[in-house]
């Protein structure tokens, strides 16, 4: 909840609206896990809340450890319109001072990108914001936390009321009180969601682009057909990212199939002028899908050339290989382990 709909409870159940302050204090500052917890606010008023109202969070069911120190969590889901069953990831990603922690908003995806496991779930539905918090709020490595994407399961354009009010209490001074410039979040495009987004946040924005050509982008990435990157790169343009705000483009690489020069000067072509970087990722192979990992010459002269042709440009590190790297591989396996110990 916001401050304003935490005193709005307050004036229903008969309390001073600066008791809506103390709770948000206890939420987003403290990080209590009960009500009871809240020990300024009298006992009479904690008995009134826990009758109505509950904090909301929940603990992790199970993690995966890598020996490189990425954590892969699995939280459940079963807030809001999904299923009791349902579960969604939440990696962290430590790299020295920096911590990472990429969250998923929706459980399935209805982008189906060819590349992406959670796609291959289908829709199930989108997360509340509580279950998109409690991501966070839940996690035991949350106050050596300095950055969150939105990067993990779900599109989050298809879910932009959820992300924005999540991204609010991040951001807000009554909440997280996080600089917006330690979020980012990624879309594939969707036409006016993206622009809804551009225009309400101040948070980093991050473009799956994965082919600058349009008809393959369709073959890998559905929702091209829908917003085609050139409009979206269009419509890009229209905003600054001179400043504090930035801009990236996410480059899955596979090998053989998007990983060329001709790719390379496409790219350019394309992000000629836009104020920008590029992020190089090498494709992880999932099951049934025939697509193959990239050569590491081949990623490293990819690089090379967008750099010397203008575009700040990096090839990101491989994290957590050896547990469930790509997005909806652990939940995945939950699922179907699940649907097995009901069938027997």
């Amino acid at each position: 909840m916001t401050l304003e709909q935490l005193k709005e409870v307050a004036k229903s159940l008969g309390m001073p609206a600066f008791t809506g302050g103390q709770m948000a204090k206890w939420l987003y500052e403290k990080h209590v896990g009960s009500i009871d917890e809240m020990t300024n606010l009298s006992k009479q008023n904690r008995e009134r809340l826990s009758e109505q109202f509950t904090i909301g969070c929940k603990a992790h069911i199970s993690c995966q450890r890598s020996k490189d120190g990425t954590v892969k969590y699995l939280f459940p889901a079963s807030c809001g319109t999904t299923a009791d069953n349902s579960f969604v990831e939440t990696v962290f990603i430590p790299d020295g001072e920096r911590a990472t922690l990429c969250v998923s908003c929706q459980v399935g995806c209805k982008m189906n990108c060819l590349f992406c496991q959670t796609g291959k779930q289908g829709f199930e539905g989108n997360l509340t914001a509580t279950a998109i918090l409690n991501q966070i709020y839940s996690l035991p490595e949350r106050d050596r936390l300095t950055n969150i994407v939105f990067m993990g399961q779900g599109e989050p354009m298809d879910n932009l009321d959820n992300v924005l009010r999540a991204t609010e209490v991040l951001t807000a001074p009554w909440g997280y009180a996080w600089s917006p410039r330690r979020i980012t979040v990624s879309t594939v495009g969707l036409r006016n969601k993206l622009k809804r987004f551009l225009d309400e946040s101040e948070c980093h924005v991050a473009i799956s682009l994965h082919s600058p050509m349009p008809e393959q982008r369709a073959m890998l990435m559905p929702a091209e057909r829908g917003m085609g990157i050139r409009e979206v790169v269009e419509l890009l343009r229209g905003y600054d990212f001179s400043h504090q705000r930035r801009l990236s483009f996410e480059y899955i690489v596979m090998g053989g199939l998007n990983d060329t020069q001709t790719h390379a000067r496409e790219i350019v072509k394309l992000l000629s002028g836009l104020d920008c970087r590029v992020n190089l990722i090498r494709f992880h192979v999932i099951p049934n899908v025939p697509l193959k990992e990239a050569d590491e010459k081949r990623m490293e002269s990819l690089r090379d050339y967008l750099t010397q042709h203008g575009l700040f440009t990096t090839i990101r590190a491989s994290r957590g290989q050896d547990i469930f790297a790509a997005c909806g591989l652990l939940s995945t396996a939950k699922k179907i382990e699940d649907e097995r110990a009901q069938a027997h």
